[in-house]
């Protein structure tokens, strides 16, 4: 009989045609019931070229995550969106068209990002199309459009009127750099090597002097007091004494507080305004008066003396070459220093007052640790990040950005007062060049009003992602039936950021939890472990990768290469090699596609065996497919088909299946099996490789489409492993008999089946020609 099948290899130029089929036909358009699982999936940046291989093989596990949701039942919701406010379009537009952003009428550099971004998202959207994404890609959103922006603004609006946001001068974490504010959770941290300088510092009317080891004696001249442990039996006596300020003359007092470590240096420390968050902390408490010593543009200002207009670098350099001329120094350390920087910038960041607004959150943090305990995440470990970060928050939230490409903040000040003043939400507006819609001031009466330049931070915009997709405000109906939404899946790097600002946001906004579940992905690293980079040159783009080998090579390597929550290497051998199992899994089609698809069989004891493995295979997909963990199932169902059901089951029953000595019965059980084998296989696998799945499925079994059919389910069935290491090693010892003898596989042998596999016996004496 002809195969059905012709063609001898899976061909990936297939994987239009099928991509077409699902296009025409709809076949993913969500229709709101009222049982929904609605995934609110991560809107990506278009930061550059290439999209990271990393977040492609990330997004095309969040739609084995959707595919296996419809095949369990659900109703998907699986929308698209592409996040495109924030720093990285503004540095990318300054790159391509060699401009500043602050240099350019403010209109043209929107033009110019809008321009750079549509170009990105276009590939971007290309790249998630070709990966076979089953989400709204027609519809998909954009975080800078009219209709998101007006949503950011109006619970901004919201949140501002009920008092939880406040506009408030605080000493901020400051990148000079992009010259914005920028919150605790965008700053990363690096080990830099720098000098710890051991300065003297004369204790005033005595012969005597302490000495003050800092990384920074730039800030000398911020220096308000001396601090020393009270328990600290060395400074006992001196505690109260002035201290002459090395360089500056500046005489400060010795005070005790328990922040000091009598082990770390010399035990003393020199506080300085806004040197670190810790003297943030120390200011207010004592009380101290403080002192601006670095300034918007990254430089050193007045306070600072002959050293003013330096960057701190510079002014460092100059200083410690002062005061060893003028013998404040005691010695001079090269060490490995902990330096907090921009995650954008990748520049140290400086402490500086500024005015912003700010979101309160401290008096949320146990709510969050409560409503973070509810949310199941995958894996568990990853949990421990969200706690941790929340440990860690001691400030509000500096939400204001002085930045251009971003949701714009909704306030006009009177000009007379400058009493800040909100407009109605559900509109999109833009202060710095809109008329104030509100015609007087609501405190002294002036119809003159100035509109705010600054924007939001981009994780303003981002938080609001699963109000957006559920439209939150907009369709009251499909809100309550779409919200709070199913899962959360992300990278870890992001948890403090985009998974605990939604979570704050959402809880504020509906008093509701925005997801149950959180599926958190590592990270994407080269073959050698390195993190890639456009600058490193390791960086691989998956268009040309997917175009070459097909989205189903590159999705089964997502797949089964990746362990889920933890970081990965992207190799393009890797991922050619594993295109290896397809050409198996289509060379098995092939052959079983020569046989009729027979609805009912009665299985022998061979079939009942290799069925029972099948029982255990789908078993362990469940549990893999459950866990949202696609290294199981891509691992299971590749060993059990090449090594198991090609390898043994239809060796030993391909004379039965073509009727060679044995009875009509015994071939259907044969072709009944294989064919319900390969279906359930298929089924398995569709989640994870759509095209060649879909293209095999409709070719052999059904006009209609796989991923609207059930997922496999297991039976009770006679268990039979036990016996499947006895069929391993018996048929391993014909062959490598064979071997040895220098026969061919087709050869007849004398081998005896041992008694235990007697009710095996005539079909392996058919696989192996046994005399």
């Amino acid at each position: 009989m002809d195969p059905k099948i012709t063609e001898k290899a899976w061909n990936p130029e297939l994987e239009a045609q099928v991509l077409k089929k699902w296009q025409d036909s709809d076949l993913y358009k969500f229709t709101p019931t009222d049982d929904n699982y609605t995934i609110d999936t991560p809107p990506p940046y278009p930061s550059g070229r290439p999209w990271h291989i990393g977040a492609a093989a990330h997004y095309s596990q969040i739609d084995m995550i959707a595919r296996t949701a419809r095949m369990n039942g659900k109703n998907v919701y699986f929308p698209i969106g592409i996040d495109r406010n924030g720093l990285p379009v503004e540095f990318y537009t300054e790159k391509k068209h060699n401009i500043r952003m602050r240099e350019t009428d403010r209109g043209e550099f929107l033009d110019l990002c809008r321009e750079a971004l549509d170009d990105l998202e276009e590939e971007m959207v290309l790249i998630m199309t070709n990966l076979g994404l089953s989400g709204d890609l027609k519809n998909h959103y954009r975080t800078d459009s009219e209709e998101y922006r007006a949503l950011t603004q109006s619970t901004f609006i919201k949140l501002w009127k009920e008092g939880k946001i406040v506009l408030a001068t605080r000493p901020n974490n400051y990148d000079w750099v992009s010259g914005t504010t920028i919150a605790d959770a965008e700053i990363a941290y690096q080990d830099l090597m720098t000098k710890l300088v051991h300065m003297k510092f004369k204790i005033k009317d005595m012969d005597k002097e302490i000495i003050i080891a800092s990384t920074r004696p730039e800030l000398l001249c911020a220096c308000r007091t001396i601090i020393v442990n009270p328990e600290d039996e060395r400074y006992a006596p001196f505690v109260g004494s002035k201290v002459v300020v090395p360089i500056t003359g500046a005489e400060v007092e010795i005070k005790t507080h328990h922040s000091a470590q009598q082990d770390f240096g010399s035990g003393a420390v020199m506080v300085c305004s806004y040197g670190d968050q810790n003297d943030v902390a120390l200011f207010r408490e004592m009380g101290l008066e403080e002192i601006v010593a670095i300034g918007l543009d990254g430089r050193m200002t007045e306070a600072a003396g002959e050293y003013a207009g330096l960057k701190p670098k510079q002014a460092r350099e100059k200083i410690i070459a002062d005061l060893e001329s003028k013998g404040f120094v005691e010695k001079i350390e090269e060490i490995n220093h902990r330096t907090p920087i921009s995650e954008r910038s990748k520049i140290p960041i400086e402490i500086i007052p500024m005015e912003e607004y700010y979101l309160k959150q401290k008096d949320s943090i146990e709510k969050m640790r409560k409503l973070g305990s509810e949310i199941t995440f995958y894996p568990s470990m990853h949990k421990q990040i969200l706690m941790n970060w929340l440990d860690s928050i001691s400030i509000d939230w500096p939400i204001s950005r002085r930045r251009y490409y971003g949701t714009e903040i909704p306030i006009w000040y009177c000009s007379s007062c400058n009493e800040p003043h909100v407009p109605e939400p559900g509109k999109y507006y833009q202060p710095w060049k809109e008329k104030c819609p509100i015609e007087k001031c609501t405190k002294c009466g002036n119809g003159e009003f100035t509109g705010e330049d600054r924007t939001f931070d981009t994780w303003m915009d981002s938080s609001v992602s699963p109000l957006f997709v559920t439209k939150y405000d907009k369709d009251s109906e499909f809100f309550e039936k779409t919200y709070p939404t199913s899962l959360r899946p992300q990278a870890k790097d992001i948890v403090r950021t985009w998974l605990y600002y939604t979570l704050l946001r959402c809880d504020m906004l509906t008093g509701k939890k925005p997801w149950t579940e959180a599926w958190i992905m590592g990270y994407g690293l080269d073959e050698k472990g390195m993190k890639m980079s456009k600058s490193k040159g390791n960086a691989i783009d998956p268009l040309p990768v997917i175009e070459k080998f097909g989205a189903d090579t590159f999705r089964f390597w997502s797949a089964s290469e990746i362990n889920h929550g933890y970081d990965f290497r992207c190799n393009e051998q890797k991922i050619e090699s594993t295109k290896k199992f397809l050409s198996k899994l289509w060379n098995v089609s092939r052959f079983l596609s020569s046989f009729p698809v027979i609805k009912e069989g009665k299985p022998t004891t061979v079939d009942k065996w290799i069925l029972s493995e099948l029982n255990n295979l789908i078993k362990d997909c469940k549990k893999g497919y459950d866990e949202y963990n696609f290294f199981v199932p891509a691992i299971a169902i590749r060993e059990f088909t090449w090594n198991l059901f090609a390898a043994h089951y239809i060796e030993m029953v391909k004379k039965r299946a073509y009727g060679e000595g044995f009875s009509e019965e015994e071939r259907d059980a044969a072709i009944y099996t294989l064919h319900k084998v390969l279906s359930t296989v298929l089924k398995l696998l569709a989640p994870i490789t759509p095209f060649i799945t879909e293209h095999l499925w409709q070719t052999l079994y059904s006009e209609t489409s796989i991923h609207t059919e059930r997922q496999a389910e297991s039976e009770k069935v006679e268990d039979y492993s036990k016996t499947t290491e006895e069929v391993v090693q018996f048929n391993s010892k014909v062959w490598n008999e064979k071997k040895a003898k220098e026969l061919s596989l087709k050869d007849s042998i004398a081998v005896e089946v041992p008694e235990s596999l007697s009710e095996f016996k005539k079909d392996l004496q058919s696989m192996h020609n046994l005399e």
